[in-house]
């Protein structure tokens, strides 16, 4: 299965930060037929205050699921993992705009493995930061909460900033995911979606909910009646 390109359909993006540790492979083939793909967060206690996966969770969740792996690198120094996330699996690599002194040059790294190539910013950076870099970009993620820590409340005052985005990308024809990811569930999903997100991160929503399958469910029904503008 493929990422494939934005065509104005909402794409649901579990986060296995949500999920049941023990049994992350039940976790995952349990939402897999719904899941457009998933998503690992990756925290080093350095560039956010907390700690999760490297690698070998990459690989051990290869081996459980066909759906496409969105690694969301939330840490210090990226440039010194693309390689081994590359080749433990990933399909996407989104590294953070604060963590990267020299963001070309770490994005077209990204984009010589191989793999999707995908950008972050946090609720606090200006997307003037970010918009140099559009033409390098599949997805460009706006944090809608500080990274760190997932169930936390979406931040309103990012959803202009969603919106700004989706206007620079329909008017310069780029063909990038606009990706949002934190507090996303079923009351602020269609709020991120009118804003212009195409691709919806939720974790707490999905995997602690008593029926994650149906969760997705309902949350793609809810974003269907939502128009996203992302003609290209």
């Amino acid at each position: 299965m493929k990422l494939g390109k934005p065509n104005g359909r909402v794409r649901i993006v579990p986060s296995v930060l949500a999920a049941d540790f023990a049994h992350m492979g039940d976790s995952v083939r349990q939402i897999e037929k719904e899941a457009d793909w998933i998503q690992l967060d990756v925290m080093d206690g350095h560039f956010v205050p907390n700690l999760t996966f490297g690698p070998d969770m990459v690989s051990a969740l290869k081996k459980e699921t066909d759906l496409p792996i969105d690694v969301h690198l939330m840490i210090a120094k990226p440039w010194k993992f693309l390689s081994s996330f590359a080749s433990a699996g990933a399909d996407l690599l989104t590294v953070h705009l604060e963590a990267c002194p020299r963001p070309g040059i770490i994005l077209e790294s990204i984009r010589k493995l191989g793999v999707k190539v995908g950008l972050a910013i946090k609720p606090r950076t200006p997307l003037s930061r970010a918009l140099p870099y559009l033409s390098f970009l599949d997805l460009l993620l706006v944090m809608t909460v500080e990274p760190g820590f997932g169930g936390q409340r979406l931040v309103r005052e990012t959803l202009s900033k969603i919106q700004k985005a989706r206007e620079i990308i329909l008017r310069k024809k780029l063909p990038l995911w606009l990706q949002v990811d934190g507090g996303i569930n079923h009351r602020t999903a269609p709020l991120a979606v009118s804003a212009g997100a195409d691709s919806l991160v939720a974790g707490s929503a999905i995997f602690r909910s008593k029926n994650p399958v149906g969760a997705i469910r309902s949350l793609r029904r809810i974003v269907n009646g939502v128009h996203v503008t992302s003609d290209i």
